[in-house]
């Protein structure tokens, strides 16, 4: 690991004790000897490579091999009396790391305050505390509709290519750009041109310096790749425990779960459900149940929040590793490939995503445009598939088909960063027709006017205090007797 690894020969002399290669099915190895070895220790083996044990036998061990090079049978290995670790410090922000914590991203060696066990156990119910802070992803259809709070563990799953990827992004840079939070990107067997890819993204977007990348790739074995984000995790712990948020995306965990079932299968595991071995679920919820909400002695609260994502097979939901993950996290955030193939970005599933702690960080204001929100959207699609059939409308229900195609407009954005506040204002303005928002033309030149408004500090000011209004109805009439907002949404008519 990322310790001074001590040699063969020098662990040889410590404990006294080796074994044998008696099998070999690589990245698994089936060893003879090695009395009192723990789980989870460190091995060495004569040729230089180093292991992990898995499974302990009455007269042999099971281990996991860290090369890609096959052991060869008859070789010894020894005890480290060393659990698996990495070396922390701060200096990992912007740099990028595998598994076992080795720097790829430079040739230099960095720093390190401390060693940390990689498989930490999760903190207890006392350590904990209610989540009450808004996380805010400057994503509209979050922020408003699905809201996430720090510490909470959202699952974001969908089909390949659907922009699971760069929701999580988007997420992770609107906390680092607002100085929030830490980030720390999990790629789990990643393609190495997927890694470079977003590591080219983040450097963009100005916020590489405040990232920990820890990545395997397609290419690793299946022992580094299993490994991965418990590194990451750890890494995330640390910045915890200095009193900072931090952000974390396992990207993703349905690749993790074929790794570690092709480590069972080749350990002779009973298989079960998909042949996965029976303790996949254990596996995911022990990972997970590292991220949340914590007390701390300075800070009086630090999260970790936990964006895993999860691959689904033409939108079938109920695969193993999805349900699994689905009931141990605080909700999820479902990308539909129907919705993408339309043209809607990001390509969310409203109906059939959830939030079960986000909602209890909101104001009473916010949750009450969440509400109207949904109940629009919900009337707006049964009105759009009567209008289809050929029935005539009545002017409540054009209405509503307006108003609907307008919120439509304001949920579905690109890449672009909106503020909370900027959002609320734009719901406002559709929600009281201050503007004609009848096309994606329109609605961008009032969004272009709101930001500019937003980015001056007078402006600012005046829709911080808009939208401190305790209800809906206070806000709505404050909103409509306000001539800086009335400014913005005139349009100019030709002379």
């Amino acid at each position: 690991m990322n310790h001074p690894m001590k040699t063969y020969e020098t662990c040889l002399q410590e404990t006294g004790v080796y074994g044998t290669v008696i099998e070999s099915k690589h990245p698994l190895v089936y060893i003879d000897g090695l009395p009192n070895v723990k789980p989870r220790e460190i091995i060495v083996f004569e040729t230089g490579m180093s292991g992990m044990i898995m499974d302990i036998e009455l007269n042999r061990v099971h281990a996991i091999v860290f090369a890609n090079e096959p052991i060869p049978l008859g070789t010894h290995a020894t005890r480290t009396t060393l659990q698996a670790s990495i070396g922390v410090g701060d200096g990992l922000q912007g740099q990028t790391i595998d598994a076992l914590g080795k720097v790829l991203s430079s040739n230099t060696s960095l720093e390190q305050t401390e060693m940390r066990e990689i498989f930490r156990p999760a903190r207890g119910v006392k350590d904990r505390i209610r989540i009450t802070k808004s996380l805010q992803t400057g994503i509209t259809i979050t922020d408003l509709l699905l809201p996430l709070g720090k510490g909470q563990r959202e699952l974001v799953l969908g089909d390949v290519k659907t922009g699971k990827t760069s929701l999580a992004l988007s997420i992770l840079v609107n906390q680092i750009q607002h100085k929030e939070s830490v980030g720390v990107y999990t790629a789990i067997g990643k393609r190495r041109s997927e890694i470079k890819q977003i590591t080219a993204q983040l450097y963009q977007q100005g916020v590489l310096e405040n990232v920990v990348i820890v990545a395997s790739t397609a290419s690793d074995v299946s022992s580094m790749i299993y490994l991965t984000p418990y590194t990451a995790m750890t890494v995330a712990e640390y910045f915890r425990d200095k009193g900072q948020d931090v952000v974390i995306i396992m990207d993703d965990l349905s690749i993790h779960g074929q790794a570690y079932r092709e480590i069972s299968l080749l350990s002779q595991r009973f298989p079960g459900r998909d042949s996965y071995p029976g303790d996949i679920f254990f596996t995911h919820a022990q990972l997970l149940e590292r991220a949340g909400n914590f007390k701390h002695p300075e800070k009086k609260q630090v999260s970790i929040t936990c964006l895993p994502i999860a691959t689904t097979v033409e939108g079938d939901i109920s695969g193993y590793i999805a349900t699994n993950l689905m009931g141990m996290t605080d909700g999820h955030i479902l990308f539909d490939v129907d919705i993408y193939n339309k043209g809607y970005r990001p390509a969310i599933n409203i109906p059939l995503s959830v939030t079960r702690v986000g909602r209890q960080t909101q104001s009473k204001l916010l949750r009450s445009i969440s509400i109207e929100i949904l109940s629009i959207l919900s009337q707006f699609t049964k009105i759009k598939s009567m209008s289809h059939l050929g029935n005539e409308l009545s002017g409540e229900s054009l209405r509503t088909l307006q108003k609907g195609e307008a919120l439509q407009l304001m949920i579905r954005q690109e890449r672009m960063i909106v503020p909370q506040d900027v959002q609320v204002i734009l719901f406002g303005i559709i929600w009281l027709n201050l503007a004609p928002l009848t096309n994606q033309t329109q609605y961008a030149k009032l969004l272009k006017k709101v930001l500019g408004y937003y980015a001056d500090a007078q402006g600012r000011r005046v829709i911080q205090k808009l939208i401190a209004s305790e209800s809906l109805s206070d806000y709505l009439l404050a909103l409509k007797g306000d001539a800086n907002i009335a400014t913005l949404c005139a349009t100019k008519t030709k002379s």
